[in-house]
């Protein structure tokens, strides 16, 4: 199919003067609306306006400029069909191979806290869906453009076939487009969604529509009877995993990537220097550190078993010390916002070694989305910060300034730890982890028993759980261990129980008010 007219109606004007060149060039007539026209015209590019095609005037504010017979006729008509041909002849529509459209900036628009509901009504796009859906229908005789990263190769395809898309090039094109107006649907739905709610709105469209983009396809699952591909945001929040650049290494895993993920959100949202190591989704080892190097080597150390193997993050650009470290165990995936060229060149002595790097943001997930049987649960991020003034002491015994500062790292770490979470924390680093137990007091054991196994003594240290206790025995079973002071929750029934525990053991207690369950 050889294109010899195209429609150009663009928002995002970005490459849109230099594809009108270029069909000007392969002697493709051009029509244009409104502000493209005008730009087109400026950069003197010939353009005949839609209104002088069709003989109707735009009109209503610009609401009505393509919406007409001339248009739509000129779309859809098949050419392969005597009826159809007969038609367009009749009523004087001529063909329109090439359409390039994309639509009002509606995300945009909402995005601002002071958009109106008359500011969103106005971006309604309803002239630009329309030529889309009415191009991509009749892919086998019409091309549609709707993103300007498509403008190279379908350029370069024009300029090889003396004019011509393939069908595979239309239809692929096709496909992008409807992708293109359900997306752009959605979220209007979404949007007036809550909108129609009023005060009742809680933040929950009736009808939720999702978009997300394939970014990659996986050689398998979870495990290898399982398929898999990993999706992403159409603009990722700052700072967040799908962001990531990869450097270096074999191609990233299922597993690799949800563990990457929670290593990541773990050390990211530290604000001192620190690195993460994480097996099976859970820290195994949590250091603070003045270097990468020293950081790591506290993270290790807390359970240097499953640390092999791990994915291993820092928020702190990764330098030939730490490098040199790293390279003497097996690592998976290591994850920091930079790298010295050094270290790269050191690491590359690794070349299966996976290395992402990422931008530090503050970012997070719009919401937390979980696939249950038939359904979907959804909640937003737990993204609570522990703030200084939300800690309470509750036991006669107040905790030190370095016992203070070990809590609050516990309880960090405890917030990304799979429930029920039992972390001990010394010194800037974690001693002990105890992850994903039914019962509170055997995490507490797991986390005792990896300490000693990793040769670490609990004397002095201190202790973060993710929720409340619900009765004494937890406490009795840490302080067997030599704990001196602990952070949880609070809220049980049995605090009062709980605290008194705590005051008989002489340990510090420190309440936050927040529950970090991980499951």
């Amino acid at each position: 199919m050889t294109i010899k007219r195209a429609l150009i109606s663009v928002s995002n004007k970005h490459g849109a003067v230099e594809l009108a060149r270029a069909l000007h060039a392969l002697h493709i007539e051009i029509l244009s609306t409104g502000g493209t026209a005008r730009l087109l015209r400026d950069e003197g590019v010939p353009v005949v306006e839609v209104s002088n095609f069709t003989g109707f005037p735009e009109m209503l504010d610009g609401r009505v400029k393509t919406l007409h017979p001339k248009i739509h006729g000129g779309l859809l008509g098949r050419r392969d069909l005597r009826s159809h041909t007969e038609a367009m002849a009749i009523h004087g529509i001529e063909p329109i191979d090439l359409v390039v459209v994309n639509l009002y900036p509606f995300r945009e628009t909402i995005a601002n806290p002071e958009c109106t509901l008359e500011d969103a009504i106005e971006n309604i796009d309803i002239g630009g869906p329309a030529m889309v859906r009415s191009g991509a229908k009749n892919y086998h005789h019409v091309a549609v453009l709707t993103d300007p990263a498509d403008y190279k190769p379908v350029l370069a395809e024009l300029k090889k076939n003396k004019g011509g898309l393939s069908d595979a090039t239309r239809f692929r094109l096709a496909v992008k487009a409807f992708s293109h107006t359900a997306e752009y649907d959605g979220a209007i739905a979404n949007y007036l969604s809550g909108v129609a709610q009023g005060a009742d709105f809680d933040g929950y469209p009736e009808r939720l529509h999702l978009t997300f983009y394939k970014h990659q396809a996986l050689r398998y699952g979870e495990n290898p009877h399982q398929s898999g591909a990993f999706y992403r945001e159409p603009a990722p929040a700052a700072g967040v995993l799908a962001q990531y650049q990869q450097l270096q290494g074999k191609e990233l895993s299922y597993n690799n990537i949800a563990d990457s993920d929670a290593a990541w959100e773990c050390v990211r949202t530290l604000e001192s220097g620190a690195c993460v190591i994480v097996k099976h989704a859970n820290p195994c080892g949590v250091a603070l550190g003045a270097t990468p190097r020293l950081a790591y080597q506290g993270a290790f150390a807390t359970d240097p078993t499953s640390a092999f193997g791990g994915i291993i993050a820092f928020n702190r650009p990764v330098d030939l010390a730490v490098a040199q470290e790293l390279l003497k165990q097996f690592v998976e995936v290591l994850i920091a916002p930079e790298y010295t060229p050094e270290a790269l060149q050191a690491l590359g002595t690794k070349p299966n070694l996976r290395v992402l790097q990422l931008p530090l943001g503050e970012g997070s997930n719009g919401w937390d989305l979980k696939r249950v049987g038939g359904g979907l649960l959804v909640q937003t991020p737990d993204t609570s910060v522990l703030e200084a003034e939300r800690l309470k002491v509750v036991t006669k015994r107040q905790p030190d300034a370095q016992q203070m500062a070990d809590l609050r790292l516990a309880f960090h770490v405890a917030h990304f730890v799979k429930s029920n979470a039992i972390v001990f924390c010394a010194h800037g680093r974690t001693v002990g982890i105890g992850a994903g137990q039914m019962s509170r007091v055997d995490s507490t054991r797991i986390a005792r028993r990896k300490a000693e196994d990793a040769g670490l003594s609990l004397q002095g240290s201190v202790a973060a759980s993710d929720a409340f206790f619900p009765f004494r025995d937890g406490i009795d079973v840490i302080a067997e261990a030599g704990i001196r002071a602990i952070i949880q929750p609070g809220g049980s029934i049995k605090d009062a129980e709980v605290i008194a525990a705590a005051d008989e053991q002489g340990m510090a207690m420190v309440v936050t008010g927040i529950r970090h369950f991980r499951h």
